[in-house]
């Protein structure tokens, strides 16, 4: 690798030294291409790095007009052995901007085929190969640097078509105005871009205003700056500059430009009163409204702060004028904001003083500030009355004595015309105003419970007119002072006080309420009555309670006690009340107890020991009871058969449907007193066989219908229903007959004893119902069939079931 390297043929060192003149082109028979053996002879400008040779910059100047033109030529050492072909490959041949280079590929030379823009591309960076025919590398690729040489083809341009700027007036020679810039294509690093600034004219608005040269400029930097005085913007308003910008130092190619510079104001003229007095009428009464304006001048710049005025009024210690500024026009623009009396003052006199916003400037002429006098002068108009003050305040208290003076002298007339006096509003009519003083009087007493009182507060309305009507209202805003009027009431006046229950858990607690208003109303102060403090006292808990408590174990009963209650007002007002308290024994609550305590609480009645005597008695009689029904159950289940039932008759059929019901067993007791029903029969009737008589009924034999005293013996009895109907919708019918016969019939006994049936229906195979409890068997009767019977027959079985 060592030995192969490329030769570089350059077009010869003449061309490298033209990059910086305008020297023509030398013809290639002055300059043949020549070639370079840096491998055998280490020549001028070829470096050896490593392994590799660098080839320093191929310097090509831009517009050239000799295209296409040879640049340089590559070789490489394989030619004495073989066929070589040279390619070319970067920017400017292969890629954009292309088609600017080309390298013949037999001989290797590198030549441009378009003239070049510096401005547009300064260096190229391309790639040179060594080919075989075949397309195999013969050495390693070659990197060729092509330099583009400037020249002087772009003109300076300013960046601004007009430049804008401005100077204080009267600023000093020196002092910096404003800078200008410019810029170049060409190569700033060399004379084409070297640029030069200059001042070709001035022109003063207004024109000729100034004629002398005031302003210079840095040919280097832009700067412009002031070189002489009299700059003043009452005579000369702005300057145009004509500027000139040149490159290769002021000797090249020029460009021109504009700069505007504006003479700005400084505040060196005070503001002055034009004219220096006044006349304005103001009417009294009124307020916030422009009674005038008042004129000035300044010479400063219009629309400035330097020419902005500001107004005071210097004599005006009340305050009832005020003066602006109209930033408008600059006038002084004077008000009254204060209602005049023309009956106080009749006319006034300002003194007016002015000057700018801005500070004035050192540099103004010394002179006074301005003043101005202004004349104003009051028109009179008919006013209304005015009250001396509105509300009119009055502090009274609510007991207040009728005919009572609250208050005098409570509005006058600027005009000094007659008044007369009313109320526009009084809701409770407490009060009276005499129509031509105004005096307000107490009509009659007041009362803090009025609903028009509000916070202890009444408010009324009066109204004053004058003689030409004009009028005017004010409220009357009375405070209520709260008066002790009403004594205070004690609460609650019955109670209950368990019986040895001790002092500190015993005790009935009281209160007391107050119609009257704090602070004539609580604290309260109770305390006992002297004639009944032996036995109780009174023990105050806070300001609003106390505790009545007993002085000593009393009996249970009744007790009157007499407390006495008192206010905080001033006076101090007291009431008496009698409070019934019952002492009684209490249960673990604290409540009384509703039956014994009331009877043992009882001062008089039944004596302890007897009422012993009598809750034994209930309590044996009560035992007494429960064991008979005790026996009488034992005994029915004693006598019943064991496989029998209660409704089992001599068949062992299904009998229940055989089994009728009645709803009617008697009335009961309550015609015991006017049916005593004597059992009366015939002894000639009396059956032959002793002890055949009717059950519960001694001496009745049987087979004779008891007979009632109330109704005549020998009267029929109806025909009482045989047989059920076959059709079960008829079973009403039946009843019904039975019932309507039974009610005629005036042998049976009355209503409110025992009936007897003797028809349980015909073929009944249950034979008769008292075989219920007929059963004399002593042994043990068998009670399952009873659940088989269906849900009616359960609660029975359960009854007689022996588990």
């Amino acid at each position: 690798m060592a030995a192969r390297m490329l030769m570089v043929c350059v077009l010869g060192t003449l061309l490298c030294q033209m990059w910086s003149s305008a020297e023509p082109h030398h013809n290639e028979e002055e300059l043949p291409l020549q070639t370079l053996n840096p491998w055998r002879n280490q020549g001028k400008g070829v470096v050896r790095v490593k392994r590799d040779w660098i080839i320093p910059p191929i310097r090509v100047l831009e517009n050239s007009k000799q295209v296409p033109e040879d640049l340089v030529q590559i070789k490489s050492d394989k030619i004495f052995t073989g066929e070589v072909i040279y390619k070319l490959e970067g920017p400017g041949v292969d890629q954009e901007p292309k088609n600017l280079f080309e390298i013949d590929d037999k001989t290797g030379v590198i030549r441009s085929k378009r003239p070049l823009d510096r401005e547009k591309y300064d260096t190229f960076t391309l790639k040179a190969f060594a080919l075989s025919p075949s397309g195999e590398r013969l050495e390693n690729p070659t990197t060729i640097e092509i330099v583009v040489l400037d020249q002087n083809d772009n003109r300076p341009a300013f960046t601004q078509s007009q430049f804008v700027g401005s100077v204080s007036e009267f600023s000093v020679p020196g002092t910096s105005v404003m800078s200008v810039s410019a810029t170049d294509a060409d190569d700033p690093k060399t004379e084409n871009a070297y640029l030069s600034y200059s001042i070709i004219g001035q022109e003063s608005i207004p024109a000729s205003a100034v004629t002398k040269t005031m302003f210079g400029i840095n040919n280097q930097t832009g700067a412009i700056y002031t070189r002489d005085v009299g700059l003043d913007r009452e005579v000369v308003k702005s300057f145009r500059l004509k500027l000139q910008i040149a490159d290769m130092g002021g000797m090249g190619l020029t460009s021109e430009g504009v700069a505007i510079i504006h003479v700005s104001d400084i505040n060196n003229h005070a503001p002055q009163f034009s004219p220096a007095s006044y006349s304005m009428i103001a009417v009294e009464n009124r307020k916030d409204y422009e009674i005038g304006r008042v004129n000035v001048t300044d010479r400063d710049d219009h629309g400035t702060r330097n020419w902005e005025a500001k107004y005071f009024i210097t004599n005006d210690p009340d305050g009832l004028f005020a003066i602006s500024t109209d930033p408008a026009t600059n006038q002084g623009v004077l008000t009254v904001v204060k209602p005049l009396d023309f009956e106080a003052q009749d006319e006034y006199t300002l003194i007016l003083m002015v000057e700018n916003v801005s500070p004035l400037s050192n540099k103004a002429p010394n002179l006074p500030v301005s003043t101005a006098t202004v004349a104003v002068t009051v028109v009179n108009e008919n006013e209304a009355p005015h009250f001396r003050e509105d509300p009119i305040k009055i502090v009274v208290p609510e007991s207040v004595d009728p005919g009572t003076l609250l208050t005098n002298n409570i509005a006058f007339d600027p005009d000094n015309s007659d008044l007369r006096y009313e109320f526009s509003r009084d809701p409770e009519s407490w009060l009276d105003i005499d129509r031509d003083t105004g005096d307000i009087s107490a009509r009659r007493a007041f009362n803090m419970r009025s609903p028009h009182v509000k916070n202890n507060i009444y408010i009324a309305v009066v109204k004053v007119t004058d003689a030409d009507g004009m009028s005017s209202t004010a409220s009357v805003v009375i405070t209520l002072k709260e008066t002790n009027d009403f004594p205070p009431q004690l609460l609650p006046l019955s109670g209950s006080v368990c019986k040895g229950a001790g002092r500190k858990r015993s005790g009935l607690v009281v209160t007391a309420v107050d119609e009257d208003l704090p602070p004539q109303a609580a604290p309260f102060t109770f305390a006992m009555h002297y004639d009944m403090s032996l036995n109780w006292t009174v023990i105050q808990v806070n300001d609003t309670h106390a505790v009545l408590q007993p002085l000593v174990e009393l009996e249970a009963g009744d007790y009157m006690v007499t407390v006495m209650v008192s206010d905080s007002g001033s006076p101090v007002m007291s009431s008496y009340a009698q409070v019934n308290i019952t002492v009684c024994l209490c249960d673990s609550f604290g409540d009384c107890k509703s039956v014994t305590g009331a009877i043992l609480g009882s001062s008089v009645g039944i004596s302890f020991i007897f009422l012993i005597i009598i809750m034994a008695s209930v309590a044996l009689l009560l035992l007494l009871l429960l064991l008979a029904v005790a026996v009488t159950t034992c005994r029915r289940r004693h006598h019943i058969k064991k496989g029998t039932g209660l409704l089992v008759g001599e068949s062992e059929d299904d009998i229940r449907d055989n089994v009728f019901n009645y709803d009617e067993q008697g009335g009961g007791e309550e015609d015991e007193n006017a049916f005593n029903v004597d059992l009366l029969w015939n002894p000639h009737d009396a059956p032959s066989t002793p002890g055949s008589y009717y059950p519960g009924y001694p001496g009745v034999p049987r087979g004779k219908q008891p007979l009632r005293k109330d109704a005549p013996h020998n009267l029929p009895s109806p025909i009482y229903p045989r047989r059920p109907p076959a059709d079960p919708t008829d079973i009403e019918d039946y009843i019904n007959d039975g019932l309507e016969a039974a009610d005629n019939d005036p042998n049976v006994p009355p209503y409110d004893t025992a009936l007897i049936y003797d028809y349980e229906g015909e073929g009944s195979l249950a034979g008769s119902l008292s075989s219920i409890a007929s059963g004399s068997s002593d042994g043990d009767q068998d009670y399952d069939y009873l659940n088989d019977w269906g849900p009616r027959f359960q609660k029975l079985a359960n009854m007689y079931d022996p588990r």
